[in-house]
């Protein structure tokens, strides 16, 4: 099926990160199946967080539908590209229209992308993961691809301005390995097992990233466990709870 809207919009984001040089380093793509349904699991620190892991499957020329919350598809510019990309929309009042969605989309070979940590973790920390994905490598016996991206909170995520310029911010993306999720298996247990694989990953793009705050006011964007500025998942957690 020809995908007027994805591929362009594909076309427009590569042409942009080229504009703002960005230094992206990508490892793990072959993780990725050429072919057949799979659950395309990630971190979340940006609201460009899809865009990234969209890219890290363009080299096995695949197109991820993102599950996404219902608002976007309502905005009048994100919407109809939303839309148009075939992307599913996620509505917490009705969550299991978006489920079934998924899975159809999965069954009939696409691969669909979730955030299982629902939210963006302003911590920068990974968060608790609910088990939705899990549930649905499950009921249509496809894969779970972990993965993890590094850098892209510099550029726009939650309580701080964005950053569009041309800033040469480098972008840290690690695909792992497929994880089976055997329909004999409790749910929770598959989905702790994706949590702490989506955890080295993100040590390990952690690890190779390039650059390190300049200065003291440049550590916002570094978890307080590795020395930075963001507030703690328990400073997090106590905010949301006033």
């Amino acid at each position: 099926m020809a995908e007027l809207v994805y591929r362009p919009v594909v076309g427009l984001a590569l042409t942009m990160f080229k504009a703002w040089d960005l230094k992206i380093d990508c490892k793990g793509s072959e993780n990725i199946p050429r072919s057949g349904g799979a659950v395309l699991v990630s971190n979340h620190i940006s609201y460009l967080d899809f865009i990234f892991n969209g890219l890290a499957a363009l080299p096995q020329k695949r197109l991820v539908r993102f599950m996404a919350k219902e608002s976007v598809f309502r905005h009048k510019i994100s919407g109809p590209l939303m839309r148009g990309m075939k992307h599913i929309p996620v509505d917490r009042k009705q969550g299991e229209v978006a489920y079934q969605h998924a899975l159809e989309s999965l069954r009939s070979g696409e691969i669909v992308g979730v955030f299982p940590e629902a939210t963006i973790s302003q911590s920068f920390a990974l968060k608790s993961f609910k088990s939705g994905a899990a549930r649905l490598a499950q009921e249509a016996g496809v894969p779970l691809i972990p993965m993890a991206v590094w850098g892209t909170q510099r550029l726009w995520t939650k309580g701080h301005p964005r950053n569009f310029k041309r800033s040469h911010t480098p972008i840290t993306i690690r695909v792992g390995e497929a994880i089976e999720a055997s329909k004999d298996k409790y749910a929770g247990a598959i989905t702790r097992q994706l949590r702490e694989r989506v955890q080295e990953l993100l040590e390990a793009a952690q690890r190779a990233y390039p650059v390190r705050p300049k200065d003291a006011s440049d550590t916002w964007w570094m978890p307080a466990h590795l020395g930075g500025t963001a507030p703690t998942p328990e400073q997090v957690r106590e905010g949301e709870a006033r």
